[in-house]
């Protein structure tokens, strides 16, 4: 497993933190603000579009399959010596499955998250800990 260091070069206001609530609206407006970050990092429009895109995922899976509370974090990094991005989001730990649907999930709509974030990120795991777990990713930005 990776450990992330922040670098003492990036000024200490780089962290953002947005609690998630456990509803259906909480991801467009977990985006939106997400969006309102990057905009402020004056990242381009393609490492931006990666970063939501990875938040996303991060977060729907927390709020669908993870108990609450759930929390993402932003951060700018280095990774290697370039500037990145960290995208994290800790929850309370798995719920307990549901039965499942009678005709199953659609696999247009389902499990590809883990590909996605494979594709986007410069790296990407997993920490479990006494209160949960936390996915992250990292973004390189230059």
């Amino acid at each position: 497993m990776t450990v992330v260091q922040l670098s003492a070069e990036l000024p200490e206001e780089v962290t953002h933190v947005f609690p998630l609530l456990h509803a259906p609206m909480t991801a467009s407006v977990v985006r939106r603000r997400v969006r309102a970050v990057l905009t402020d990092w004056r990242l381009s429009a393609e490492v931006a579009e990666d970063v939501l895109l990875l938040a996303s995922e991060l977060l729907t899976n927390a709020i669908t399959h993870a108990l609450p509370p759930a929390t993402l974090r932003l951060s700018q990094v280095l990774v290697d010596g370039l500037k990145a991005v960290h995208i994290e989001v800790t929850d309370a730990g798995p719920a307990a499955p549901a039965d499942p649907p009678a005709c199953g999930p659609d696999p247009d709509e389902h499990g590809r998250g883990i590909g996605i974030v494979m594709a986007l990120s410069a790296r990407y795991g997993v920490r479990e800990h006494a209160d949960g777990t936390s996915w992250w990713a990292d973004v390189v930005v230059s």
